[in-house]
């Protein structure tokens, strides 16, 4: 089995998928799309079935994300603060932004036709979803200017991250962005609520304290 053919496979599946469906798409067409002979069975040579090429693409796409929040990480630590913070959320919101629109094929694939395989929403929740929003809340948490903020980091971070996903989800379902917002406005407004934090932080912090004090 080349890796080759059955990446093409992958690829090719996927997108056929989201474009028409799970149901709609044939191995046929599948074959076809993957340079295969149309209906002669090459897509068997490497796949039991058109299930296990989208369980395949599923655990591929999030086997990578897992790998791409590893490694965003190492980076986030190498950099460290040599930049200021505004360019760090700066960075951090592009990142997701373009992380969710790599994963535009997966995504309408997951809205369509997951419901039916709910192994495989286990899949995207654990595999994908939720590490880019562990991800999120690991970033606050190692950033020093946030060191003294008492907040609900898990919480904060559904809500930023959520934010940019649905960024995304709008502008491709909708053919706008929400608020008719373009994309360095919203970073920018993004950044702003995230720098609104550290102050937030610091007085719930102070609050707490004094709260035992008194």
């Amino acid at each position: 089995m080349t890796r080759s053919t059955r990446a093409r496979i992958i690829d090719e599946s996927l997108r056929l998928f989201a474009e028409r469906g799970y149901a709609a798409t044939s191995v046929a067409e599948i074959e076809a799309a993957s340079g295969l002979s149309p209906g002669a069975g090459g897509l068997y040579r490497h796949f039991r079935s058109k299930y296990e090429v989208l369980a395949a693409a599923i655990n591929e796409h999030a086997a990578r994300t897992r790998s791409q929040v590893t490694e965003a990480l190492v980076e986030v630590e190498a950099v460290g603060t040599s930049i200021p913070i505004e360019e760090r959320l700066d960075r951090l919101c592009r990142a997701g932004l373009a992380k969710v629109r790599d994963e535009s094929r997966l995504t309408r694939v997951f809205f369509r036709d997951l419901s039916q395989f709910p192994e495989l929403v286990a899949v995207v929740r654990e595999g994908l979803l939720q590490p880019m929003f562990d991800a999120i809340t690991t970033w606050f948490r190692t950033q020093p200017e946030y060191a003294d903020a008492d907040l609900d980091w898990p919480a904060i971070g559904a809500v930023l991250g959520g934010a940019v996903v649905h960024y995304r989800l709008f502008q491709e379902t909708v053919g706008e962005p929400p608020g008719r917002a373009d994309r360095d406005r919203f970073v920018a407004s993004w950044v702003r609520l995230s720098l609104g934090l550290i102050s937030a932080g610091r007085s719930a912090s102070a609050a707490g304290v004094a709260e035992v004090a008194g």
